[in-house]
């Protein structure tokens, strides 16, 4: 393909994804299951270009990235505190299902060797942290189960892509060593973690020496890439290299970032982590098309194959309502044995964990990387997209519906403090600095003004932290008379731009100002 029609064919895909986005928020559904649909659909269009996702490719470019955006999001405190339960899920629940799917496998196509049944196993067995983060980011859940499913989704590919490794050595080898694997495999996470810190460490150091918005942002957007790359060279998981290197971001970048910087890179990293997710999805329902015809097409595919894939993803279902709900009932019987520390989940939270278990680019990726000759290779890429559509499309599409029939409820104790309390404590810090510089050196008040206006305000957040609820809903007629004199103003300001009065960089300074004043007061009624 000609660079300029690759080009255009990148443009025509951002406007599908454009469109496809606008139909899901009208009809009410998840815009990765409209994109994965859509893309599918799209695909076999006569006259369409077939479009073919070379999966190094896609590991690299679209993994790092919302790896690190994901971690630098995550609550880190609950991270820890709940690392036992991440850990059980994404290292316990996708061993469990690689065994439990290879072993399905084998026993339905008993001429495939085990070690690639195995394989097949560590392909389909990680949630993916693309497909959590497309479905979950508009759904209300417990503080617990959102730590749980973020930290899992974070963790998993790492524990798949090492598994499935081995998995195909053994089978083209004929060798397979357990302990050594296992010795391996915490040699390469452990690596990870390291490689992680130090990429993270670096970016800190480079943070803190560079003094220009635009070059720390763009030091910032390289970091899940390097530290990716990094891990990878130095044969270690790229993946928990750059979820660490997240994690670092996500902990340094409130003392190392200023408040332009947060701003202008936020708005970036948002873009780019929609463009990205997006295209993943419409990338998936396209590649599609070039896996049937490599099989010959749907007319093609034997009836035991269609029925080992039916088995695949019943399989990657049940397993994980078997795994989350053992587990539960053996943190129930512990706790019912005096130890406090064992919190179990409960049924309503374990249904909603048990079911958002969608697959995604990992599980695309992965299997394209086969060798041709790799026993089975068929029967992994077919049932690879039928885990991704029946995870994505029928438990992505039902996910919000399950949550509100089961209402789980959130049973972590409160933090110590709200927002408005914390607010008010904020404020008191805040009058507290300016009532040491309100006097210069021999005691004269010198900023009376300033001085009054910030131990009214202190006054008015305490008033407003003794009933935050109550109060917001006296306060939004407010809001709602100072957005209406924004645009008063915003239009006055136009109007003399628009009749000569000004030049366009008052207008833009001035414009600025305004949007900053407004996006204030909508973040504080809590709009989006």
């Amino acid at each position: 393909m000609h660079a300029v029609e690759a080009f255009e064919l990148v443009l025509v895909l951002l406007a599908m994804v454009t469109g496809l986005y606008w139909l899901a928020l009208k009809l009410r559904l998840p815009p990765a299951t409209a994109l994965l649909v859509g893309g599918g659909a799209l695909a076999f269009i006569p006259g369409l270009p077939d479009i073919s996702l070379d999966p190094e490719l896609a590991l690299v470019l679209f993994l790092p990235p919302l790896l690190v955006d994901g971690a630098y999001s995550t609550a880190l405190g609950r991270f820890r505190r709940h690392l036992p339960g991440i850990l059980s899920l994404a290292v316990g629940a996708v061993v469990f299902t690689t065994l439990a799917v290879g072993l399905v496998v084998h026993w339905l196509v008993p001429e495939l060797p085990l070690s690639a049944c195995f394989a097949l196993g560590a392909i389909v067995s990680p949630p993916d942290a693309v497909s959590a983060r497309a479905v979950l980011k508009d759904v209300p859940l417990p503080r617990r189960l959102t730590a749980l499913l973020e930290g899992e989704s974070l963790l998993n590919d790492a524990t798949g892509l090492i598994l499935f490794r081995f998995a195909v050595a053994a089978t083209l080898s004929g060798v397979f060593h357990a302990g050594e694997a296992v010795g391996m495999f915490f040699v390469v996470a452990i690596g990870g973690v390291i490689v992680g810190l130090a990429v993270g460490a670096l970016w800190v150091f480079v943070a803190k020496k560079l003094h220009d918005r635009m070059l720390i942002v763009i030091a910032t957007t390289l970091l899940g890439w390097t530290a990716y790359l990094a891990g990878e060279a130095l044969h270690v998981s790229g993946v928990i290299a750059a979820v660490t290197a997240g994690l670092v971001l996500g902990w340094y970048q409130h003392t190392v970032m200023s408040a332009a910087v947060r701003l202008l890179g936020g708005s970036f990293w948002q873009i780019l982590t929609f463009v990205l997710e997006a295209m993943v999805f419409i990338l998936i329902g396209f590649s599609l098309r070039g896996a049937l015809e490599r099989i010959g097409g749907i007319e093609a595919i034997p009836v035991p194959m269609v029925q080992a894939v039916i088995a695949v993803v019943l399989t990657v279902a049940v397993t994980r309502f078997i795994w989350v709900f053992g587990q539960d009932a053996i943190l129930t019987a512990l706790r019912k044995t005096g130890l406090k520390t064992a919190r179990p989940l409960g049924a309503r939270q374990a249904t909603v964990l048990s079911w958002a278990g969608m697959r995604g680019v990992v599980t695309l990726a992965v299997p394209l990387t086969l060798p041709i000759d790799m026993p089975g290779r068929d029967l992994m890429l077919i049932s690879a997209f039928a885990v991704i559509f029946v995870t994505v499309v029928g438990q992505g599409s039902s996910l919000g519906w399950l949550i509100g029939k089961i209402a789980p409820q959130d049973l972590d104790p409160p933090a110590r403090m709200d927002m408005a309390a914390t607010e008010a404590a904020m404020a008191r810090a805040r009058t507290a600095r300016v009532e040491e510089l309100a006097y210069d050196a021999d005691g004269t008040l010198i900023h009376p003004q300033l001085l009054e206006q910030h131990q009214k305000r202190v006054k008015m957040i305490e008033r407003y932290a003794e009933n935050a609820p109550e109060a917001m809903e006296k306060l939004r007629p407010h809001f709602d008379v100072v957005l209406e004199a924004i645009a008063a103003s915003r239009i006055e300001l136009i109007r003399l731009h628009r009749e000569g009065h000004i030049e366009d960089e008052v207008l833009h300074e001035l414009e600025r100002d305004i949007d900053v004043e407004e996006m204030g007061i909508v973040l504080q009624r809590g709009e989006d």
